[in-house]
């Protein structure tokens, strides 16, 4: 591993750090700034030494030093997995604007991710601040023009990219929200939440629309193809399984980016 890769992990472990916070505060609407971090079972404020991403949980064996409550295992995976992604992301891609841009998006996929896994909540921090920092993005950093940007009314292409990211996300969102509509009327309950419609929106502004509708696409046969498996081997009904259809998107995203960033 070059020193600039073991710099961006070290990074990844610091931001996934923080990513925890952010999904276990989020979803019950406390700060991210204050209290300090605290262990969730005694309520205890962690010491800084007990706080070093994976290698705190290494040394307290995984149990919190005050009570001894057993730490959950999301902590240091969801460090590990943001300091591997953001590792893959300078090591794949060449230019500084692509490996920041595949570091961000993977780092707001993650902490989606995990959340709608482990609250069931897609917080709207994750979606729609990473809906914002996506068409920043579009504006700040546009890329090659798409045939959407070329029929568009502007002769910048800074603004062309902004409005071609603003019309993906919108179409994805209008395009999943319909889903969930046609869905009700068919079963009669829910089975898309606006968090689902919110994430689809971010997809849209972050890869636009042809690609984020693949991964919408793949994260939907995913997801069916997983929750059929488990509801078949745990002899679950199907009508009480609840699918992390969050999760499934947010996975299908970080590894189409990461697969386009590995040129295929």
């Amino acid at each position: 591993m070059r020193v600039l890769e073991l710099c961006c992990f070290i990074l990844g472990l610091l931001v996934g750090s923080f990513l925890n916070v952010c999904i276990y505060r989020w979803p019950l609407g406390l700060s991210v700034v204050r209290p300090r971090s605290f262990c969730p079972a005694c309520k205890t404020p962690i010491a800084w030494y007990d706080n070093i991403p994976v290698l705190s949980f290494l040394v307290l064996k995984g149990r919190c030093r005050s009570c001894a409550h057993p730490i959950s295992w999301w902590y240091p995976t969801v460090e590990l997995a943001t300091g591997l992604a953001f590792a893959a992301a300078v090591h794949l891609e060449k230019e500084p604007y692509g490996a920041v841009r595949l570091a961000v998006v993977s780092a707001l996929l993650i902490g989606l991710a995990v959340s709608d896994l482990r609250s069931r909540i897609l917080p709207d921090e994750f979606t729609l601040g990473g809906l914002a920092i996506g068409l920043l993005w579009a504006w700040l950093v546009p890329g090659p023009p798409s045939l959407l940007a070329l029929v568009l009314p502007f002769s910048d292409v800074r603004w062309a990219s902004l409005a071609e990211a603003a019309i993906s996300a919108v179409a994805l969102a209008g395009l999943l929200w319909m889903v969930g509509r046609l869905y009700l009327w068919i079963r009669g309950r829910e089975g898309l939440g606006l968090g689902d419609v919110k994430l689809a929106a971010m997809l849209g502004a972050w890869f636009g629309f042809q690609p984020a509708l693949l991964i919408l696409t793949i994260g939907s046969v995913m997801g069916s193809v997983l929750g059929l498996g488990y509801i078949y081997l745990a002899r679950k009904d199907p009508r009480s399984y609840w699918l992390p259809y969050g999760t499934f998107l947010a996975v299908a995203g970080v590894g189409w980016a990461f697969w386009r960033a590995a040129g295929y």
